[in-house]
C-alpha cells in the first residue's frame, strides 16, 4: 500500500493512492492519505491538487478484512478516525482538490469525492455506499453533495450504485471521459485553476467552505455514532463477518448487480 505525492510544474501536486487489488485502505492508509493531502496544501507553491488512484478503481473504502482480524474495536475506531481525517484534509486543503475517479468509488471513496472541490470521472466510474450491507453508516453526508437528497436515501437503503454519467447530469461530476484520458482531464482542470492568481484562489477556497450550508465534519461524525451503536449491539460485526467470509469464498459478496469485485475485497 502506497500513498505518494508528486510535484509538477505550475504548482500542481499529484497525490496518488496505490493499494492493490482495489484500493481498499487500511487504517494506516487513511491517515497517510490525510497527511499527504495536508502536506501538499501546506506547500505555498501548490496551486491545485489532483487526487487520483492507480488500478481498476478509485477507492473501495475501508479494509474490512483488517477490521475483522483485529481484536476489539481498535481497527473500527482507527478506520473511522482515519476516514474522517482524510475527508477533512481534502475539504480543508487551502487550494482546490480535483478528484479523478475511475471504476469503483465506494464507501470511503464517496467520502473523498464528496469532499473534493471538483470531480472528473472515467466513463466506467460508478459511485455507491454499501454501508448498510456492512453493518455501518457513514459518507451519506458526502454522497448528498454528489446526488439529490432522495436519490441519496435510495442509494443508502438499497446499496445501489450510480454511474458517473448520471452524476454529470446533476453537475457534481464536471466531465466524463475515456479512462485513458482521465489523468489528462484532471490535469487540464488543475492547470486552468493554477493559472489564476493563487492569492485569489486560496481566498475563494476559504470563502466557498465558509458559505457551505452544512458542516460535513460534524455531520459525518454524527453518522459514525450509529456505526459504533451497530457494533455494540452486534449487528456490525455479524454483517462484516458475513461479508469477509463471502469475499474469501468467492463472488457471493458482490454488490450492485455484477459490479461487486471491489466490494468483495473490502468496501465499507
Amino acid at each position: 500500500m502506497r500513498v505518494s505525492t508528486t510535484k509538477h510544474s505550475g504548482g500542481i501536486a499529484e497525490v496518488t493512492v496505490d493499494a492493490p487489488p482495489v484500493n481498499a485502505l487500511p487504517v494506516r492508509g487513511w491517515h497517510d492519505l490525510a497527511q499527504a493531502v495536508t502536506g501538499a496544501g501546506a506547500d505555498p507553491e501548490t496551486r491545485a491538487v489532483v487526487l487520483r488512484a492507480e488500478g481498476r478503481g478509485f477507492n473501495a473504502g475501508v479494509d474490512i478484512k483488517e477490521m475483522q482480524r483485529t481484536a476489539g474495536f481498535d481497527a473500527l475506531i482507527g478506520a473511522n478516525r482515519g476516514c474522517r481525517a482524510a475527508f477533512a484534509a481534502v475539504r480543508d486543503c487551502p487550494v482546490p482538490v480535483i478528484a479523478a475517479v475511475q471504476g469503483h468509488c465506494l464507501g470511503g471513496g464517496v467520502g473523498l469525492a464528496g469532499s473534493a472541490d471538483l470531480v472528473v470521472a472515467a466513463d466506467d466510474a460508478y459511485f455507491g455506499l454499501p454501508e448498510v450491507d456492512r453493518g455501518a453508516l457513514g459518507a451519506a453526508t458526502h454522497l448528498a453533495r454528489l446526488v439529490p437528497r432522495h436519490l441519496m436515501r435510495a442509494m443508502v437503503y438499497t446499496c445501489r450504485t450510480v454511474p458517473a454519467a448520471r452524476l454529470a447530469e446533476f453537475g457534481s461530476v464536471l466531465a466524463v471521459v475515456d479512462p485513458a484520458d482521465l489523468r489528462r482531464e484532471a490535469f487540464d482542470v488543475a492547470r486552468a485553476i493554477a493559472a489564476k492568481d493563487p492569492r485569489v484562489i486560496r481566498c475563494a477556497k476559504q470563502a466557498l467552505n465558509g458559505i457551505d450550508p452544512t458542516d460535513p465534519d460534524r455531520d459525518y461524525r454524527f453518522e459514525q455514532g450509529f456505526t459504533y451503536e451497530l457494533s455494540l449491539i452486534g449487528a456490525g460485526d455479524a454483517l462484516r463477518d458475513r461479508f469477509a467470509g463471502a469475499a474469501t469464498g468467492g463472488r457471493a459478496g458482490a454488490e450492485g448487480g455484477g459490479r461487486g469485485e471491489a466490494a468483495e475485497e473490502g468496501a465499507r
